[in-house]
């Protein structure tokens, strides 16, 4: 798709419109020339969002012209450095954190740490180290999601259990879960990635965020004590048989029944799951979410929030206008619409942004915006360089399999890590 967004627009609605006004007049308001934006949000609802944002920014700016071309999400993971090679765009749709490693060190993506200079920029707070590489910031978030623990609250109720704050705690509720004739956890690494999920919080929540991104940048050996101290950790609810039997038969979807038919009490999973699992009968009396809990007390609390963003190509023709662009991108008012339930259906990464009722999108803002201090990880399979991911995946995988392969498992990780990097 390619649309040069000049009269006639799409019809913007007047919050719209005098919002759209309120921040031009706080903003510079006289930019000129043309503005190309290459964008990934080719699915229906982001589509939607996307040509709303590129209609609603040419507006306010009388004298330039927004073009606006939507390519497929997946064609463009190989498409991307071609296009900020050659004739590059202004702004352009990618991810954070080490999504963006390549492309910094190419030079392709410009820093913006002016930006984040700015006081607005406070209120995007939570996603600062994920946006940063060098000490410099490299593009900004426009909306991301929760991971986090989800689990029958009935359950709990019955078995007198509370919320676990504590390794300790969460490893007692675990036992007398067990001892109840249920599985703690439901989970299916068929497709890898959900074992990723859990290497990610129990590493983060043994050695700190800090650790876990030196890992995931290579600069740390898989056979480092730390991170065996991690599998140990792992391996307390292995051998407790914590996780449903024959998980790597399963789909993240193939495991859901066993949550919605209580035969597991939780999940380890990002909030895209609560839909199934309501439409499943889980209804809020049913269902609750508790960040996952502390096992180090001396490091923050780091999460899984995944997060998407726009970047500024480094050969930019319109640097000024693609600035301004990144400001209302990240401002509270627009933040708030193109996340809204009717839209992205996620959660705002500024602070100051407003949410809906859902309880879980309630939960999770709070929790990225007020209790995420230790940093926002953009999960596994993002962090890490994708063939270092896929192996990793698959020992990770093969590790709740066969706890004591750990060993032969780490040389081959480290053997993985030593080629890649």
């Amino acid at each position: 798709m390619h649309s040069i967004f000049k009269a006639p627009l799409v019809a913007l609605s007047a919050s719209a419109v005098s919002a759209a006004a309120a921040f031009a007049g706080s903003h510079a308001s006289n930019l000129s020339g043309e503005l190309r934006i290459i964008s990934d949000m080719s699915n229906p609802a982001p589509r939607a969002v996307m040509e709303g944002l590129a209609a609603e920014f040419d507006e306010m700016h009388p004298d330039l012209t927004v073009e606006l071309e939507i390519v497929d999400r997946e064609a463009w993971k190989t498409q991307i450095r071609n296009a900020l090679s050659a004739n590059p765009p202004d702004v352009v749709n990618w991810y954070a954190a080490n999504r963006m490693l390549p492309y910094v060190n190419a030079g392709l993506f410009m820093d913006v740490s002016e930006l984040w200079a700015e006081p607005d920029f406070e209120a995007l707070a939570s996603t600062k180290g994920a946006m940063t590489i060098d000490d410099k910031q490299w593009g900004v978030p426009y909306t991301y999601y929760q991971w986090g623990v989800y689990y029958r609250k009935d359950i709990f109720e019955e078995l007198g259990l509370q919320e676990p704050g504590t390794w300790e705690e969460e490893v007692a509720n675990c036992q007398a879960i067990l001892d109840s004739g249920r599985k703690c956890y439901t989970i299916g690494t068929k497709f890898l990635w959900t074992a990723g999920g859990w290497f990610d919080y129990v590493n983060s929540r043994t050695n700190g965020y800090d650790f876990h991104m030196a890992l995931a940048r290579g600069e740390i050996e898989w056979t480092d004590d730390r991170v065996r101290q991690t599998f140990d950790n792992w391996r307390q609810l292995i051998d407790m048989g914590a996780f449903i039997d024959d998980h790597q038969t399963y789909s993240w979807q193939e495991a859901l029944p066993f949550i919605v038919d209580g035969e597991a009490t939780a999940y380890l999973m990002g909030n895209f799951a609560v839909a199934a699992m309501r439409d499943g009968g889980l209804d809020d009396t049913k269902l609750d979410f508790y960040q996952f809990p502390v096992i180090n007390p001396d490091v923050d609390y780091a999460e899984d929030a995944p997060t998407d963003t726009f970047h500024i190509a480094s050969g930019a023709q319109n640097v000024e206008a693609a600035k301004e662009f990144l400001r209302f991108v990240t401002s509270a008012d627009v933040q708030t619409r193109i996340n809204a339930g009717d839209a992205l259906g996620q959660l705002p990464v500024n602070a100051n942004s407003s949410i809906g009722d859902d309880k879980f999108v309630q939960q999770g803002f709070e929790m990225l915006s007020s209790n995420a201090g230790g940093g926002i990880m953009q999960f596994f399979d993002r962090d890490f360089p994708a063939e270092m991911a896929s192996v990793g995946m698959e020992g990770l995988q093969e590790f709740m399999v066969f706890p004591d392969n750990l060993d032969d498992i780490l040389a081959r990780l480290e053997d993985a890590r030593q080629r890649i990097y």
